[in-house]
């Protein structure tokens, strides 16, 4: 009673300490760091390998041989299946990203991971595999050294600290074919919002505007669309380079984000809150078992006995309901029950009733 009484005390300090007209600012930012020129993109690449050299760790399946054998098969090498030993070999999917505006030659960095029951990659070479896109196109192929990083302990009392069964070879893909992207064609470019938002565009449209006259229009929450100078036709890449470091303050929705599993509160700062009222009781209950020994009456042919009594309590705390004032966001709230030392479960549910009871306006979510 006496913590909740503390509790409600802060919150009616903290109300009237702060204005009621006192918002959250957004810190200013660059248009590079909230949005990216639309058709600047990656593409994933996959392909199915081999990795050898390997300490007895590999498959034992069936379809690793068929896989060995065809590989062998391209150098004119025929050898029976029951001849090969699989324990220093393993089937793997290998991935890679192909990033914007790389050209033949260049190295990229790709991932093995094992299909099979192979125990470890560590130690071993992957052979050379073609990287397909999604169009079936070969775009890179990949061969190197595959490193699982961390250490494995062996058997026994095993430690490992890594996934063994999932390794790295940095710059073991060489780019065969680039993807050609065209950068300011027909003289315009758009940007694509990471977080689409009716204000944010508006603000950004209007930033490019006021540098570079009307040439930004903002197309949709996600999107806007940019036609490119004439003294810039010929320098896209600088003009887009402008356009990047141009300053501008985003807008984004309230929200509050609570994980009950840790207990993290996220909010945003313009989180406003309603006047409310917050009444705090509750039942505990708990349950206690004890064994006793009955003995029997001396002289007597009777035996011992043990039983368990159970006892059961059960407290109701006083409850106290008390209004408190609407305040300028929800984080004076959150500084009142940290002042008083409510844990975060405690916080965690009076923020969801108050969410449930029409109080906070922003979107509440649940991790």
């Amino acid at each position: 009673m006496k913590k909740f009484l503390a509790l409600v005390l802060a919150m009616l300090m903290v109300a009237v300490a702060l204005p009621q007209e006192a918002a959250a600012e957004s810190a200013p930012t660059r248009i590079k760091d909230i949005a990216k020129v639309q058709g600047v993109r990656s593409n994933q690449l996959v392909g199915y390998g081999i990795v050898v050299g390997l300490q007895g760790t590999g498959d034992s399946k069936e379809d690793v041989k068929q896989s060995i054998r065809n590989m062998l098969l391209t150098f004119g090498i025929t050898v029976p299946a029951d001849d090969l030993k699989l324990k220093n070999s393993a089937a793997v999917m290998v991935t890679a990203t192909l990033p914007p505006f790389v050209r033949e030659g260049d190295t990229i960095d790709v991932t093995s991971s094992s299909i099979g029951d192979a125990k470890s990659l560590q130690g071993g070479t992957l052979l050379q595999t073609p990287l397909k896109a999604a169009n079936g196109e070969v775009y890179a192929v990949a061969q190197g050294a595959v490193s699982t990083g961390g250490f494995v302990v062996g058997t026994g009392g095993s430690a490992q600290k890594n996934f063994p069964t999932v390794g790295i070879t940095p710059n073991g893909g060489i780019v065969e074919r680039s993807v050609e992207d065209e950068l300011g064609g027909g003289g315009k470019i758009s940007l694509s919002l990471s977080q689409p938002d009716f204000t944010t565009a508006a603000r950004m449209a209007a930033s490019i505007n006021a540098q570079y006259g009307g040439i930004a229009t903002a197309a949709n929450p996600g999107r806007i669309d940019i036609t490119i100078p004439a003294y810039f036709r010929g320098n896209v890449v600088g003009f887009v380079a402008t356009i990047e470091d141009l300053p501008i303050v985003p807008d984004n929705r309230a929200r509050v984000v609570v994980n009950e599993r840790t207990g993290t509160i996220v909010m945003g700062g313009d989180v406003s809150v309603d006047e409310c009222a917050i009444t705090q009781g509750g039942i505990s209950i708990r349950v206690t078992k004890n064994q006793e020994a009955s003995q029997p009456d001396p002289l007597s042919y009777g035996t011992t006995i043990v039983t368990n009594n159970t006892q059961v309590e059960a407290e109701e705390d006083l409850a106290s309901t008390v209004v408190v004032p609407a305040t300028a966001n929800i984080s004076d709230i959150v500084g009142a029950l940290n002042a008083v030392g409510a844990t975060a479960r405690d916080t965690i549910s009076i923020l969801q009733a108050m969410k449930a009871a029409g109080a906070i306006h922003a979107d509440l979510e649940i991790i």
